[in-house]
């Protein structure tokens, strides 16, 4: 436990959900001093680069793991109220479901400038007595309109706004990291070379290169949080930690669309698919696609795919590699089961990495390494965004507190892999 007059020198490194919410609530925390804790926050691109900026944003209380989501779930709806979250970043309550749906062939004609051929494909937005029998049917809720009558086969509802909320993740984080800032953290852009941990007795010193000016400086520290995301591993090279590419896409639908969260199980037809400009015929698709579709306020969708292991992790966020064949994967999925999506403007298409546990062992690692000072936050996979309050407020704990007090995390801790 941090003591009146101890100083401290704290390092954070990594610049997304994870390490801005550590940021975040080590200046919150009681014993802070900005006059005796010094925090450095280190990130090699650009703060809220990677999937924390580009994930769906997705909150639940019926995430994983159940020991920390709880108390995160709670943390948002705190922050959302003392900070404005809802005007900005995007905070609401939404419901979410499981839909399965028969997909239409492709009707939609999507060049690269993200807009729908007009006049190729118009909906005629009929919904009689018969198609609305059907879709009470199937379960489909009055107000989730946005999806085509004669696909829905089936929906069940896994939560409502009681246990589910949303947050734009670009705009959370880089939210966390301003009052972080205001607070006093330092937030410094720049490639961590190493940890000095002198053999293992204790963290001294962290090393990095400036992004700007590539000159190489070290910094003392008595604390060091490692939350590099799927960088993980390049940083601190015990760390189980590997990434998983995920592209994504954004579409203004053509007509604004209801506050879900929908998990997608998409039959596609035989003959389903655009006709592929560098192989010079229809890519190969599974017979069953499962994409997810967040609506957000100001009328947006977002929409993402299945995970590869396709191409290795690049340097940093901004070496992220996006396949414009699987966005466009992606758009024609969705537009095979809603008019409002397939007629609607793709506005962003996108890539990045989540970070995962290695092994047997299921994410995340919270905690303490067994190198004095030296902590981790990592492989939170896509619940990052909905688990980064949590784990910030905790490693304040860690830092100042020398044990998790929020939450019971044994079961997350490092030690148990390293």
């Amino acid at each position: 436990m941090a003591t009146q007059s101890e100083k401290k020198e704290i390092v954070i490194i990594g610049g997304g959900i994870i390490g801005c919410t550590s940021a975040y609530f080590l200046t919150r925390h009681p014993a802070y001093d900005p006059a005796k804790h010094n925090i450095t926050l280190l990130e090699a691109a650009k703060i809220a680069g990677g999937a924390s900026g580009k994930a769906g944003g997705l909150l639940a209380l019926w995430a994983y793991p159940s020991n920390i989501v709880p108390l995160s779930y709670r943390l948002h709806a705190e922050l959302a109220k003392e900070h404005g979250g809802e005007g900005r970043w995007g905070y609401r309550r939404v419901h979410c479901g499981q839909l399965s749906a028969k997909g239409r062939g492709s009707q939609r004609d999507t060049s690269l400038n993200g807009k729908a051929a007009k006049g190729e494909s118009v909906s005629l937005n009929k919904r009689d007595g018969k198609a609305l029998g059907k879709v009470a049917a199937a379960g489909l809720p009055k107000d989730l309109n946005w999806f085509a009558t004669e696909c829905v086969q089936g929906y069940y509802e896994m939560g409502d706004p009681d246990t589910t909320a949303q947050v734009h993740p670009y705009y959370f984080t880089t939210s966390m990291a301003d009052l972080a800032k205001e607070k006093g953290v330092n937030v410094i852009l720049g490639s961590v070379s190493s940890i000095d941990t002198a053999n293992g007795e204790g963290v001294r010193s962290v090393t990095y290169e400036d992004k700007t000016t590539k000159e190489s400086h070290t910094i003392p520290a008595t604390d060091v949080i490692v939350s590099a995301g799927p960088w993980t591993q390049r940083v601190y090279p015990p760390a189980p930690i590997s990434g998983m590419r995920a592209h994504s896409v954004t579409i203004t639908p053509s007509k604004p669309i209801s506050a879900y969260a929908v998990f997608t199980e998409i039959s596609l037809p035989p003959d389903f698919g655009h006709k592929d400009t560098f192989l010079k015929s229809k890519r190969p698709h599974s017979k069953t696609v499962t994409p997810e579709i967040y609506a957000r306020p100001n009328n947006e969708a977002y929409a993402c795919g299945e995970g590869d292991h396709l191409v290795p992790l690049p340097k940093t966020t901004e070496d992220v590699e996006t396949d414009l064949r699987r966005c466009q994967d992606i758009i024609d999925y969705v537009s095979s089961v809603s008019d409002e999506l397939r007629d609607g403007e793709v506005t962003v298409r996108q890539a990045c990495y989540l970070p995962n546990v290695e092994g047997r062992s299921a994410g995340p690692l919270i905690g303490k390494t067994g190198v004095k000072g030296l902590l981790l936050a990592a492989g939170h996979t896509c619940w990052g965004i909905q688990n980064g309050p949590g784990t910030g407020k905790l490693m304040s704990e860690f830092v100042f507190d020398g044990e998790a007090r929020s939450a019971s995390v044994g079961s997350l801790d490092p030690r148990r892999v390293l």
